[in-house]
């Protein structure tokens, strides 16, 4: 892979997630990230026992390893005035200033747009808040499952009439991930159009932003037709036959997203061992396959029902027609797609321990990033702070008075 961000150094103040993710995959792509934490308990996910739906054991904690992967450490205390002096001359080093804090905690800190550039004028400086810099809760703290996963809509889009509750999001750090590409992405936009025009903009990325994005199709024709955007219950059929799952007999499912019904229905009579229903005026056309789903979908049920997902991979090798597995991650870790493109990629800890992450989901040059391992706290400290300058004698004189860790 060709290390894009090569020569880019980027300098985090962030935790959780969220922005961390963003960096992350800025040093997947060769960036310097100097990651700044807490001077004595660390980046708070170190501490995270449980994501309230399973908990983190292990050697590995691979879920700080996902949004750190690949960046130095230096423990700071950055409520002192000499750990302040430590950031700024970092700082005056960095293309990049990476932060998830509040806008008032920035204020508070010393560490807001203005106070960075004031040591370093053509610095990109890029926030990732939960509900956006502006407005009546820009300084009110949150999470993915609330700004990205509830306030954004995509709770209400899963949510299934027929259940009385709020579905959760699937995965932890969903709307974090997702939002970390795009300030990853904007940063880039960023950093390209600070050296064609010499000027650094601000980039701003917010939860809630990235998940009104995510919704953004179901936005527009909620706002065209005046209709809040719900799920459809589970018992409603859909219209198209051809866009619906299906059972096999082993308990697999199977997706299908055919969008053309009459061009596909023929090639699926044949899949199913039925040409006689490709004459069938029921289905004679899209038109009809619409009219008469109930009939179509029942006999595809029944179909599919009758073999394992094995005998259906082999029929269905063929077939012209858009489908796939529906798969769980450790089903997809294996995928011949996923092994083919690299999209798992295999990591090490320092001790050698091995484990897997989701490769960057951008790739260049026709190859996959390979992460590195996330750093341990504080590991890089000492090499950071000679990099900047300073002597034994200083670097000990900040670590006895608790300046650095």
């Amino acid at each position: 892979m060709t290390a894009v961000m090569q020569g880019v150094r980027v300098l985090e103040v962030a935790e959780h997630t969220f922005v961390p993710a963003a960096s992350a995959l800025l040093a997947d792509w060769g960036a310097d990230v100097i990651k700044i934490e807490h001077v004595e308990r660390g980046d708070a996910m170190r501490g995270l026992a449980s994501t309230g739906v399973v908990s983190v054991s292990g050697d590995v904690h691979v879920l700080l390893e996902h949004s750190n992967r690949g960046k130095r450490s230096l423990g700071l205390d950055l409520t002192s005035p000499d750990g302040l002096d430590v950031l700024y001359r970092i700082a005056a080093t960095s293309d990049v200033f990476l932060t998830n804090k509040l806008p008032r905690v920035r204020a508070k800190l010393g560490i807001g747009e203005d106070d960075i550039r004031a040591h370093n004028p053509r610095i990109i400086y890029a926030a990732g808040t939960g509900q956006g810099e502006r407005g009546p809760d820009a300084d009110r703290g949150s999470y993915d499952s609330l700004a990205f996963w509830s306030r954004s809509g995509v709770a209400v889009g899963t949510m299934r009439p027929e259940y009385e509750y709020v579905p959760v999001p699937p995965a932890p750090g969903f709307g974090d991930s997702l939002g970390a590409s795009v300030i990853a992405g904007g940063i880039m936009g960023a950093l390209f159009h600070r050296e064609r025009t010499g000027e650094a903009p601000t980039v701003d990325v917010s939860l809630l932003g990235t998940g009104l994005w995510a919704m953004g199709q179901a936005l527009a024709l909620s706002l065209q037709q005046g209709v809040p955007w719900t799920a459809r219950p589970g018992s409603e059929p859909r219209l198209n036959p051809l866009v619906e799952e299906y059972l096999t007999s082993d308990g697999h499912w199977l997706a299908f997203c055919c969008l053309q019904a009459g061009r596909y229905w023929p090639p699926m009579c044949e899949v199913i061992g039925r040409p006689d229903l490709v004459t069938d005026p029921r289905f004679a056309d899209h038109a009809a396959l619409i009219a008469n789903n109930a009939d179509a979908r029942d006999i595809l049920r029944k179909a599919f029902a009758q073999r394992s997902l094995a005998q259906w991979r082999d029929l269905l090798a063929d077939f012209s027609g858009q489908w796939t597995v529906v798969q769980d991650t450790l089903q997809v870790a294996d995928d011949p797609q996923t092994v083919a493109n690299g999209y798992v990629q295999e990591c090490r800890t320092a001790s050698g321990t091995p484990f897997r992450l989701a490769a960057a989901p951008v790739q260049f040059d026709h190859a996959p990033a390979a992460p590195r391992r996330a750093p341990a706290f504080n590991e890089h400290g000492d090499e950071i702070l000679a990099d900047l300058g300073l002597d034994l004698d200083a670097v000990l004189d900040l670590k006895i008075r608790g300046v650095v860790s």
